[in-house]
């Protein structure tokens, strides 16, 4: 009987590795490098004029001009309250307080109530209206100045703070309800109708129980909306003429174009530093408020 004998299994060549995931590792490393140090270049930027204007606020004018990028050889505090009381800016920074405020918490109840009904309630003419607070993001403001000024005027709140705080209200909402239109779908609908059920009007649901579930949204949309509203400056240069109702973006040009008779440009970086002062304080105190509320609508 023959044996029958399995052939013998040649030995297979050696495959070299793949060099894609070693090459893939290295590319993502090199992108990494590139985006970091593009980020590195550009916070320099936005940080290094920022510190040179605050370390200017406490020279002597004489310092600016001779040693700009050295530390004040005598830090002057004089500075502050010289830009405090004689530019005004005391009264400017109280006006754009008065005025930013108002409108952002204005912005804020009006926004809200669009937005529940846009997002709750379907009636003719919901999209149309919905997609003129989209296309009002894209309109340019500077071209509706002309005739925002004869409205303003025929109204009579010309260099009146309610003029400001309406039209920073009607100029901030186009934004504020795409964002809480979108945030107020992402609700449960189960938490409107419950309330509903219990006795609540549409007002009770809406301020009650909605509005503190979009908290986080309506922080961010708070926090956006003042940071504009306080670097605004074509609107209240339009509609704002009467020097003692200047809101701090106005005072400060006017204390720039002064600079022409008279040097006090330790005062301006003062009042710069000043007006800064609020915008700073409000993002680093929220800046964790801004990402949960840009991301919870998406999450949900």
């Amino acid at each position: 009987m023959a044996l029958l004998t399995s052939p013998s299994r040649s030995s297979a060549p050696a495959v070299p590795a793949s060099p894609g995931p070693a090459r893939s590792a290295a590319g993502s490393r090199i992108l990494g490098g590139v985006s970091q140090g593009f980020l590195l270049v550009w916070g320099a930027m936005v940080v290094f004029p920022l510190l040179w204007a605050v370390l200017s606020a406490f020279k002597s004018d004489q310092d600016i001009f001779t040693s700009p990028w050295s530390l004040p050889s005598r830090w002057r505090w004089d500075n502050f309250s010289r830009a405090w009381n004689e530019s005004h800016i005391g009264s400017y920074f109280f006006n754009s307080v008065v005025v930013v405020c108002c409108g952002v918490v204005l912005t804020l109840l009006l926004s809200s109530a669009v937005a529940y009904v846009l997002a709750r309630f379907e009636f003719p003419g919901s999209r149309v209206l919905y997609y003129v607070f989209v296309a009002g993001m894209v309109f340019p403001g500077f071209l509706a100045l002309v005739p925002l000024f004869f409205v303003v005027q025929n109204l009579g709140l010309l260099n009146t703070y309610l003029g400001l705080i309406l039209v920073y209200a009607a100029h901030g909402m186009s934004f504020s309800v795409f964002f809480l239109t979108a945030f107020f779908r992402t609700q449960s609908k189960e938490l409107a109708e419950a309330g509903l059920v219990d006795g609540c009007s549409h007002w009770g649901v809406l301020f009650r129980i909605m509005l503190p579930l979009a908290r986080p949204g309506l922080v961010s949309i708070g926090i956006f909306q003042f940071l504009g509203m306080w670097n605004e400056y074509l609107l209240p240069l339009v509609l704002n003429t009467d020097e003692k109702r200047y809101l701090v973006t106005q005072g400060l040009a006017n204390i720039a174009v002064t600079q022409g008779y008279h040097s006090d440009f330790s005062g301006l970086f003062a009042g710069l530093t000043i007006s800064i002062i609020p915008v700073l304080a409000v993002y680093l105190g929220f800046h964790r408020q801004i990402s949960a509320g840009m991301t919870a609508g998406a999450l949900k």
